[in-house]
């Protein structure tokens, strides 16, 4: 996703272009940074412990995989502002749409099963137990 900017090919001069950018109305323009997954992961008591800042998403927006120690959650975004003048005209409409994705292995692999997310405040907690792993069986050689 890319930030679209207004072209005018009319407004070769700099200075022109900075003081009609600077007469404009003020905006605050929403990149893809700010749509980023932030992510903090904690291991403790075997269990990996993520929370993810997901901002203005919905539940049922959120996707999260798990491919033994790959997880990746994937997130649709929108948002929208209007401001309205007198006699409720529009004055301006501010949109977003978009997807986030966020991937990240751990150092081992998750017990799906018993895996569990939650989302509150725009904030995902998952609690991702790690896999019982079997120990080196010794193979007598014959």
């Amino acid at each position: 996703m890319a930030s679209l900017r207004l072209f005018e090919p009319a407004l070769n001069d700099p200075f022109e272009s900075m003081f009609r950018r600077f007469l404009s109305p003020a905006r605050i323009d929403r990149t893809l940074d700010e749509l980023d997954v932030r992510v903090d992961v904690v291991e403790k008591n075997g269990t990996f412990k993520v929370r993810a800042d997901l901002p203005g998403v919905k539940k049922e927006d959120i996707n999260v995989r798990i491919d033994g120690n790959l997880v990746q959650v994937d997130a649709e975004t929108k948002g929208e502002r209007e401001f309205k003048g007198e006699g409720d005209k529009v004055l301006r409409s501010e949109r977003y749409y978009g997807s986030v994705s966020r991937a990240f292995t751990l150092p081992q692999d998750v017990d799906e099963g018993k895996a569990v997310a939650k989302y509150e405040d725009g904030v995902l907690t998952l609690e991702l137990p790690k896999k019982a792993t079997s120990a080196a069986k010794r193979l007598a050689v014959n």
